[in-house]
């Protein structure tokens, strides 16, 4: 099992940075997602260490714990008010928090195909994969989530970028 750990160390910041996207900066769901991916690598560790690219596994095995998430029906509770995260000495952060909103204003399939295809820079292919989608599928989706954000980011996100 140390093998188990040694991944679980290296991979679990980046596991947590793609899964607070896919949360749409939701850092509690983050970490119960990241957690649970972990879970279930751990139940099946001899299946994945075996596996050509376990770190592909992971990514598998956390994009679809958060759509699973997103249908159930706990999914569907929202809080009634907004406490940030401690803050950081990151100058963008105006920036980042307009679009982790618009990112939340997407569907969930359609937030797992722009986090994939353009957080985590995947192809057309392996996000169709991952989602089990056909590539038309995912280029569709992706062309239509990134309208949305346009429209939602606005003249929000030009904004933030030239106060840089």
């Amino acid at each position: 099992m140390d093998e188990y750990v040694e991944f679980a160390t290296a991979r679990s910041a980046h596991l947590y940075r793609t899964a607070r996207l896919l949360a749409g900066g939701d850092s509690h769901l983050a970490e119960d997602l990241v957690q649970e991916t972990l879970g279930r690598m751990y139940v099946h560790w001899r299946k994945v260490s075996a596996a050509d690219n376990p770190v592909a596994y992971a990514h598998t095995v956390l994009v679809r714990s958060f759509l699973s998430h997103r249908r159930r029906r706990s999914s569907g509770e929202l809080p009634t008010g907004y406490v940030p995260d401690a803050t950081t000495a990151d100058t963008d952060t105006a920036l980042r928090v307009t679009l982790l909103d618009a990112l939340g204003e997407l569907s969930a399939r359609d937030r797992a195909v722009v986090v994939l295809r353009y957080w985590d820079d995947r192809s057309v292919e392996e996000t169709a994969v991952l989602l089990r989608l056909s590539a038309g599928t995912v280029r569709t989706r992706s062309s239509r989530a990134l309208a949305r954000l346009r429209t939602a980011l606005g003249s929000s996100l030009g904004d933030a970028a030239q106060r840089r």
